[in-house]
């Protein structure tokens, strides 16, 4: 994708995604669960802010208007709205 924001909030869904897990993992879950709370909420924080900018980026409109295996009524109806 050609979209440097793009990138940089996926790394960052990621991110927190990988400490939420680790979290959920870790000993400490036992004992306390809001530390896996909080990572919870800043993955989906994170992946609010990337499926937001999705919708507003030029680089993910084109490569959803350009897929190959969608069709262009489909296409055509997420590029109006």
């Amino acid at each position: 994708m050609g979209c440097l924001i793009c990138r940089d909030l996926e790394r960052a869904y990621e991110v927190g995604l990988r400490e939420y897990m680790e979290a959920r993992s870790s000993a400490c879950f036992r004992v306390s669960k809001r530390f896996a709370a909080e990572k919870n909420v800043d993955m989906e924080r994170a992946r609010y802010e990337l499926e937001e900018h999705r919708r507003l980026c030029v680089f993910a409109v084109r490569v959803i208007a350009l897929s190959p295996e969608r069709d262009m009524s489909t296409s055509l109806r997420q590029l109006a709205a």
